[in-house]
């Protein structure tokens, strides 16, 4: 019988995709996945380092564990990630119960991991130097370290390493969307992230790769394809002569048949250059929505957070992105709380905020991260309430605009790739009554829905959320619908009457 596994993730699209790369590798070797922890022979943590409260949040979570392995005989624990990464051996100390702490550099070792565990129950470890150290060390194999004991540091001697796994259905959440990797690592350096250190090195891929990777999944029946980076617009392959960048690979994939969507994540302020600015415009395909974080509308806080651009740079890039896909959709992240930040330099990110006007923008108290320049260079010295003030305030302000830009598109008519049954949204019928801020027009009579329809949510070109009721054979297609209503993260529609 084979051993059943779950994996819970938690991070960014790079954490997302790793899972089900991981899933893939496990089914591949024989292991079964499950829905829940509670049904599981192997439970693995794919995990984020970005913010301390990720950090913290799974520890509590494997200190749950505890007991549940004592009374399980054979079960397995492993923590995947950039926090394993980050932590290394330290992962054991601070919960023995753990046997596997793989770095994302290493993911394609996990099944032989799990393997050895299962058959050995001996601890194992694979993740990768740090960067400068590896740069004049060549790959080695994993050394299997002594259960009683800490991994040898043989065991640790690895460089960042691609994985780039069959693409499984099975693996998959979602039929009809994919994302797909098409470089790793970060070079930027911004002096409050721990990123570069546990991704390692940009590598592009090679665009043959990224292409085959494509058609595989529209074989499989994939309408929505997203690319995804670090900074996703830093991507670069030199093929002989030819130099390929993210616009080449959006001209690519206009001609994989049945791809009718495409998207990519996350941006970099200085890579959005004009002409992929114009060919977001001109490609069909691709849809009119930019995730470019700014972080600060300070000089002083965007200098010391070595982000290399102006203020005045990024509304450049704002005006630039308006004149030239009109009506594109742009969101952002924000960091309120940076070392240092004085009450006037977070006015200046809420005048950026007010200015860009974003769908909708991720905003974050500030996390010390050891290792980083921020921690080694400034003092983390904005009061914890502080932080949670501005980041309250900021995210009203960003609500505002949020319910008025989607407000302001009642009555149009969308078309939206329908993804799936709502999960979190409530039945239109009932919002008027539950959700705040909530705008809407008056309808005529509707005819009584059948006892199979359900609500189903989907995403706009510019990528704001959409549901409605309709039948379940609508999962899947692309279909027009008319916005009645509106909130500040959802938009409620119904099938056009073309298509009722």
């Amino acid at each position: 019988m084979p051993l059943k596994f779950h994996i819970e993730t938690v991070g960014c699209q790079m954490n997302v995709l790793d899972s089900e790369l991981a899933m893939a590798g496990l089914i591949a070797a024989g292991y079964q996945p499950v829905s829940a922890k509670r049904y599981a022979d192997i439970v693995l943590f794919n995990t984020c380092s970005v913010r301390q409260h990720a950090e913290d949040k799974i520890y509590s979570a494997l200190g749950r564990l505890k007991h549940w392995k004592e009374q399980k005989p054979g079960a397995i624990i492993g923590v995947m990630g950039c926090m394993a990464q980050n932590d290394k051996e330290a992962v054991f100390k601070r919960a023995p119960h753990v046997d596997i702490v793989l770095g994302p550099g290493q993911l394609a070792q996990l099944p032989d991991l799990v393997k050895a565990v299962e058959q050995n129950r001996e601890r194992q470890i694979a993740v990768s130097l740090d960067r400068i150290s590896s740069k004049n060390t060549n790959p080695s194999p994993l050394t299997p370290s002594p259960s009683s004991l800490l991994p040898h540091p043989s065991a640790i001697k690895d460089s960042f390493r691609q994985f780039n796994p069959q693409r499984l259905l099975r693996a998959r959440g979602n039929p009809h969307q994919a994302m797909v990797r098409i470089m790793f690592g970060c070079d930027k350096f911004c002096s409050y992230c721990i990123v570069p250190g546990v991704r390692g090195p940009e590598q592009s891929r090679p665009p043959h790769e990224i292409e085959a990777e494509i058609c595989q999944l529209a074989d499989q029946g994939c309408l929505e394809v997203t690319l995804i980076g670090q900074t996703v617009n830093s991507y670069r392959y030199k093929q002989g002569e030819r130099i390929w960048r993210l616009q080449d690979l959006f001209a690519m994939i206009e001609n994989i048949d049945g791809i009718r969507r495409v998207r990519f994540v996350t941006s970099f302020p200085r890579g959005m250059t004009d002409d992929l600015l114009q060919a977001i415009r001109d490609l069909p395909k691709v849809m009119p929505f930019v995730h470019v974080p700014a972080q600060s509308g300070s000089n002083a806080v965007l200098k010391r957070m070595k982000r290399h651009y102006s203020v005045e740079e990024y509304r450049d890039l704002l005006d630039r992105i308006d004149a030239t896909i009109p009506g594109a959709a742009v969101t952002s992240d924000f960091i309120v709380g940076f070392c240092g930040e004085t009450d006037d330099e977070y006015r200046q990110t809420v005048d950026l905020v007010k200015y860009g006007r974003f769908k909708n923008c991720f905003i974050f108290k500030y996390s010390e991260r050891p290792g980083t320049t921020a921690a080694e260079l400034f003092n983390d010295d904005v009061s914890e309430a502080v932080k949670k003030r501005r980041n309250n305030e900021l995210l009203a302000i960003q609500n505002a605009i949020s319910l008025e830009l989607n407000a302001a598109m009642i009555g149009q008519t969308v078309e939206i790739l329908v993804e799936g049954t709502s999960k979190n949204a409530t039945k239109r019928q009932n919002t008027e009554q539950t959700t705040p801020d909530l705008v809407q027009i008056d309808l005529p009579e509707n005819t009584p829905l059948p006892c199979d329809t359900v609500q189903l949510t989907g995403h706009t070109p510019c990528d704001r959320i959409v549901v409605f009721d309709g039948s379940p054979s609508l999962v899947g297609q692309i279909l027009p619908i008319k916005i009645v209503q509106a909130a500040p993260f959802t938009l409620f529609g119904e099938l056009s009457e073309t298509q009722s």
